[in-house]
C-alpha cells in the first residue's frame, strides 16, 4: 500500500476574516479524500501563534457559529531548514516532530494569510502549498494595484482613486476633494480587506468622509470605487497542468435582496438576504467572454493554482470586480459549487489543488 501523503491544513490566522477561514478550513478538511492524504490541522490564533487542533470538520461549518482558534498553551513550527518537518512544542518548551509535511493547503483569508505573508514563509520553509505565490497573492490583495494590472491588460474594470490614512491625517480636505471627483454612488473599501469587512456603500457626498473613517479602521489605504450597475457574476478558475490551459468552471450569480450590497452580514449571517445561482442564467456567448476575460486576469497578475474572478455583467459587456486567490470554501461558497456544476466535486476539486501544488 502506498503511503498517504501528509497535508497541513493552515487556517484561522490574524485577519479579521479569522472565523471564515476556520469556517473554510472545515469544508476542506471534511472533503479530503482520507484514502490518499493524511491531514495535519495547523490552527493559527488570531495574535499569530501555530496551535495544534483536534478537529471535527462538521462542527467548523457556518451553520454551527463563527468559531475562533485559540492557544491552550502547545505549538506547533515548520523547520526553516529545508527538511519540511513539522514540530510540536510544549508547554516547558519541548520539541518533538510530528514528522514530515508533503505539502500545506494554506486555507487563509485576508491580511498575513492571503496576501503573500504566509506563502513567503512557506517558501523558506522550502514546502510545497496549495495557491497562488507571494507576488500573485500580494497584488491580487490590494485592489489598487490589481486594478492597476487589469487596466493595463486591457481589461474592464470599474473607476476608483485611492487615499491613504497619511493624506486623511494630513490634508484631509484635498484628499475628499480628490474622491468627490468620482460619480455618485462610490463603495469605499479597505484596499486590502475581503469578505466585505469594512465597505460603505455612498450615495451622498457628505457621508463619505465617515465611510472613509470606517475603511481605515481595517487598513491605512482606502480604495474608491465608482459604483457599477449590473449583474453580480463570478466564476472559478483551476491553474494548468503542463502545457494545459487553465479551467474555467460555469458561472455562478449572486442576487442580493433587503440590502444595499453583498456584505459580510448577507454573505455569512442573513442567509435570506443574498440569493446564489449556480449555473448563472446568461447566454453561450456571454459564458465564453466572461471565461476568457477570467483567464486573462488570471495570466495579468501571474496567479497560480485557483481563483475565483468576480464580475459585473452590465447592458455594455463584463466588468472585472476583483480576483479572490484563495476564495471560501464553505458549504455555501461559490468556488467550490462552480466547479460541481462543471462535474467536479468538492473531494476531486481539493485533490486537484493539492495535486497541482505538488506538480508545480
Amino acid at each position: 500500500m502506498s503511503k498517504k501523503i501528509r497535508v497541513a491544513v493552515l487556517f484561522g490566522g490574524k485577519s479579521n476574516e479569522h472565523s471564515i477561514s476556520v469556517a473554510s478550513a472545515g469544508g476542506v478538511i471534511g472533503a479530503i479524500d482520507p484514502s490518499k492524504y493524511e491531514v495535519i490541522p495547523v490552527g493559527i490564533t488570531k495574535k499569530g501563534e501555530f496551535v495544534p487542533y483536534s478537529v471535527d470538520p462538521k462542527k467548523l461549518a457556518l451553520s454551527e457559529g463563527l468559531k475562533t482558534v485559540t492557544s491552550k498553551g502547545e505549538s506547533l513550527r515548520f523547520a526553516l531548514d529545508g527538511s519540511k518537518e513539522l514540530f510540536e512544542v510544549d508547554k516547558s518548551g519541548r520539541q518533538t516532530s510530528l514528522g514530515v509535511i508533503d505539502v500545506v493547503f494554506p486555507v487563509l483569508h485576508g491580511k498575513f494569510g492571503e496576501d503573500g505573508t504566509i506563502q513567503g514563509y512557506l517558501e523558506l520553509a522550502g514546502i510545497p502549498y496549495v495557491g497562488n505565490g507571494v507576488l500573485a497573492s500580494s497584488v491580487a490583495m490590494d485592489k489598487e494595484f490589481g486594478k492597476t494590472l487589469f487596466k493595463a491588460a486591457g481589461i474592464p474594470t470599474p473607476d476608483f482613486k485611492v487615499v491613504t490614512a497619511k493624506q486623511m491625517v494630513n490634508d484631509p480636505e484635498s484628499a475628499l476633494e480628490k474622491l468627490s471627483e468620482l460619480k455618485l454612488p462610490v463603495f469605499v473599501k479597505p484596499a486590502r480587506a475581503g469578505s466585505s469587512v469594512g465597505i460603505t456603500k455612498v450615495k451622498s457626498a457628505d457621508k463619505l468622509a465617515d465611510a472613509v473613517a470606517e475603511a481605515l479602521t481595517h487598513d491605512d489605504k482606502v480604495i474608491v470605487e465608482v459604483g457599477v450597475i449590473g449583474r453580480e457574476i463570478e466564476c472559478a478558475v483551476l491553474g494548468c497542468r503542463g502545457d494545459e490551459p487553465e479551467r474555467v468552471s460555469v458561472a455562478g450569480e449572486i442576487i442580493v435582496t433587503g440590502r444595499e450590497f453583498y456584505d459580510f452580514e448577507a454573505k455569512y449571517v442573513d442567509s435570506d438576504s443574498a440569493k446564489l445561482t449556480c449555473p448563472a442564467e446568461i447566454s453561450n456567448s456571454e459564458l465564453k467572454q466572461m471565461q476568457q476575460l477570467a483567464k486573462k486576469a488570471f495570466r495579468a497578475l501571474g496567479c497560480e493554482g485557483l481563483a475565483r474572478v468576480d464580475f459585473f455583467l452590465t447592458k455594455d459587456g463584463f466588468m472585472l470586480n476583483e480576483i479572490n486567490t484563495m476564495p471560501g470554501f464553505t458549504s455555501i461558497s461559490m468556488f467550490p459549487r462552480c466547479f460541481s456544476e462543471s462535474g467536479m466535486s468538492f473531494t476531486e476539486l481539493v485533490s486537484e489543488l493539492i495535486e497541482l501544488a505538488l506538480e508545480n
